[in-house]
């Protein structure tokens, strides 16, 4: 197992404090994309989503070579060391958000996670990284996703309209499609240089909210989907595709 953009001191520390893996398709091959997923924390089951994007992508045949942190334990408080390094985003072409710390607050540490993706480490953002750091005063992680929420609303198996058919992250979604049992998250803003792809209505109060957008954060991409709370969701075809193709996207690829 290697970390090829990690400093050995913080290589260290991650065996000790985090579950960390790596592993590739076929990492010499050319076209290969380098892909970090970051996740942990509370509410979810993280090490299963994990497994479903590698097994997701390696059905649709894109090559992947993969680390995972999964780190901070279950809680909604945390800070990882993985950020604790300036370079902890290098050589990657993307970076998978599947995180959730809700009352992480701390400014310079959350800064110190978007400036990477700002200076143009591409990202794709799942559910709960919407939440992640929502109790924080600052709007950088918020303008970095595309969207701001807060709070989500029931589970409930949510109709969701394709709003961009001609978006390639949206190439094999249907006009329509229905969730397995899901959550649905209240959006409260949509930021600037954020394209909504796909939407979904309230039950509570008829409202329209974006569930699936690309969003152009300083030189990234970031392609993000509020939906992926239950492992149903993360075995269902049509979500993987389309997670799968905001990652093609993400990349540039």
């Amino acid at each position: 197992m290697t970390f090829n953009s990690i400093r050995p001191i913080v290589l260290c520390l991650f065996f000790v404090l985090t579950s960390a893996v790596t592993f590739a398709d076929d990492p010499a091959s050319a076209g290969t994309l380098k892909v970090l997923i970051v996740t942990g924390g509370c509410c979810h089951d993280y090490p299963f989503q994990s497994k479903a994007l590698q097994d997701a992508a390696k059905a649709r045949n894109v090559r992947v070579d993969w680390t995972i942190v999964n780190a901070g334990g279950n809680g909604t408080s945390a800070q990882i060391d993985l950020y604790k390094d300036s370079n902890w985003a290098k050589g990657f072409d993307v970076v998978i958000h599947n995180e959730c710390f809700a009352k992480t607050t701390d400014e310079e540490y959350i800064r110190s996670i978007t400036k990477p993706h700002f200076e143009g480490t591409n990202a794709v953002v799942i559910h709960c990284a919407m939440h992640t750091y929502r109790d924080t005063k600052i709007d950088n992680w918020r303008q970095m996703l595309g969207v701001t929420s807060r709070r989500h609303e029931h589970k409930s198996n949510y109709l969701v309209k394709n709003a961009r058919p001609d978006h390639p992250a949206m190439k094999d979604f249907p006009k329509e499609w229905t969730t397995p049992s899901d959550e649905l998250y209240v959006i409260e803003k949509v930021w600037p240089n954020t394209e909504v792809l796909a939407t979904s209505v309230s039950e509570k109060t008829g409202d329209l909210h974006p569930v699936i957008w690309a969003h152009e954060y300083g030189k990234s991409r970031v392609f993000g989907t509020t939906y992926g709370h239950a492992n149903e969701t993360f075995e269902d075809k049509v979500f993987l595709d389309v997670v799968i193709n905001g990652l093609l996207w993400a990349a540039g690829s």
